[in-house]
């Protein structure tokens, strides 16, 4: 195939991958958005295969049906909320063949002082998303601890590992070869960096670190693009690159972190918070269908116990006979609530919950005093108030829902325990607070049968 029909071939990809990715920014069109960057990466693979010199087919049909099997156990099998262990791993995926795609670069002849700058960028930014995502991953699982892991040395150390990357990086370029000892000490050295840029994370600003290595992964692959000149790796990479570091911005907005905190993991930082101490005032699903029954207006609050449970469905449920009973329902969606960006929004659509009644939380905390009840299902720091006056928090100057200041609020929680930041909520001893305790699903299910009485 001509070397114009295969640019041509590019430019139709990038055009879709564009359109696709567009249309994933909203609820309404992100289906059929996913499926045209599916067929835009599909036009990229034949063009590639057809545009460069393949060694061998058998290793890539090999890799396409184990890359089939994987790609549908994930979308068929992997439970809702286990979607932000995946997404790391698909990041550290990403990340780990931009690396590997960096390696082989090398062994091309002539190269250019150029084409080995990309050549170790494509290493060094693939190398700190792959140990980076998958220690998201572990803490995510919660087989590492979701606190962050911090000691005495630990800058002087990272200074230690940036100083040998840039080193090793100058070094490869002024005297490159398949068997440098500076590319694996450059290989190494970005692998240990992933893993020193995580680890003093907390937990609760992991959707922070997801969409940031997201968009890594999406620059290792653009370097990648450069270092063996393929231009729809340059495009998709660039476009997965911004799209992140635009989403990690409005993260790093939602949770009060700057860029340059996250950039250079100055969000770890250890706080003790205040002792909250107080009266809890639990409550049954018959006296929670009283109030709820003379409600006027009901604002849902979903987190990540929503998930846990697997209450979505129930709580659309719940949300048509309120509206039926004469209520305006809305969904109160935190920008970081859950594990990941946009967890909620996803849970809820599987629901079928119109779009129209999910609020963001800028427009809920303008009517909130008016919301009759505010119903929090599972979600802990997005509702803390700690947020706002504990300055020893660690999660002080979060932007919240401001739950609190609705009349009546129902939080709806297995025990006292705190969320994935591990702070205590004063919420829970507000005076105009009310715990439904029990597994989600259930209590919401025993507040529907009330209202479909006997």
């Amino acid at each position: 195939m001509s070397l114009e029909l295969v640019n041509l071939g590019y430019i139709i990809s990038a055009v879709l991958f564009i359109f696709g990715l567009k249309m994933l920014s909203s609820p309404a069109t992100a289906v059929r958005g996913n499926y045209i960057s599916a067929w835009a990466m599909l036009i990229a693979i034949v063009m590639t295969l057809v545009d460069f010199r393949v060694i061998t087919y058998e290793a890539l049909i090999i890799g396409a049906v184990v890359g089939t099997i994987i790609g549908w156990y994930a979308a068929v099998k992997v439970e809702m909320t286990k979607m932000p262990e995946m997404v790391a791993a698909f990041n550290g995926s990403g990340g780990l063949s931009s690396l590997l795609v960096g390696w082989a670069a090398m062994y091309e002849p002539g190269n250019t002082w150029f084409i080995l700058s990309t050549i170790a960028l494509s290493i060094l930014i693939g190398g700190v998303t792959f140990t980076g995502s998958i220690l998201a991953w572990l803490k995510l699982a919660e087989m590492v601890t979701g606190k962050p892991i911090v000691f005495g040395a630990q800058r002087i150390v990272n200074a230690l590992v940036l100083v040998g990357i840039i080193v090793c990086s100058v070094m490869l370029c002024l005297e490159p070869a398949v068997d440098s000892p500076w590319l694996y000490a450059l290989i190494v050295l970005s692998l240990i960096f992933g893993v020193m840029a995580v680890l003093p994370i907390g937990g609760a600003d992991m959707p922070v670190v997801i969409s940031l290595l997201n968009s890594y992964s999406g620059l290792a692959a653009c370097a990648a693009g450069f270092a063996i000149n393929n231009n729809i790796l340059i495009v998709a990479g660039a476009l997965v690159g911004a799209s992140g570091i635009i989403l990690t911005q409005i993260m790093c907005k939602a949770m009060n972190r700057s860029l340059a905190n996250v950039l250079f993991s100055g969000f770890g930082a250890v706080k003790v918070a205040s002792k909250v101490e107080g009266e809890v005032k639990p409550i049954n699903a018959e006296d929670a269908y009283l109030i709820l029954e003379s409600a006027s207006t009901v604002t849902f609050v979903p987190g990540y116990g929503m998930a846990v449970a697997q209450a979505q469905h129930v709580v659309r449920e719940l949300g048509e006979l309120l509206e039926k009973n004469g209520a305006e329902v809305t969904y109160a969606i935190h920008p970081v609530a859950g594990r990941m960006p946009g967890h909620m929004n996803v849970l809820l659509a599987e629901a079928n919950v119109p779009y129209d009644q999910l609020v963001e939380m800028e427009d809920i905390n303008r009517r909130i005093n008016n919301v009759d009840v505010a119903v929090v299902i599972g979600a802990n720091d997005v509702v803390n108030p700690a947020a706002r006056n504990d300055e020893n928090s660690p999660i002080y100057g979060m932007p919240i829902i401001n739950v609190d200041q609705a009349r009546t609020v129902f939080v709806l929680k297995r025990s006292m325990a705190s969320g994935f930041s591990g702070v205590d909520n004063p919420l829970f001893f507000g005076e105009n607070t009310r715990m439904l305790f029990g597994d989600a699903k259930q209590s919401i299910a025993g507040l529907v049968a009330q209202f479909k009485g006997p």
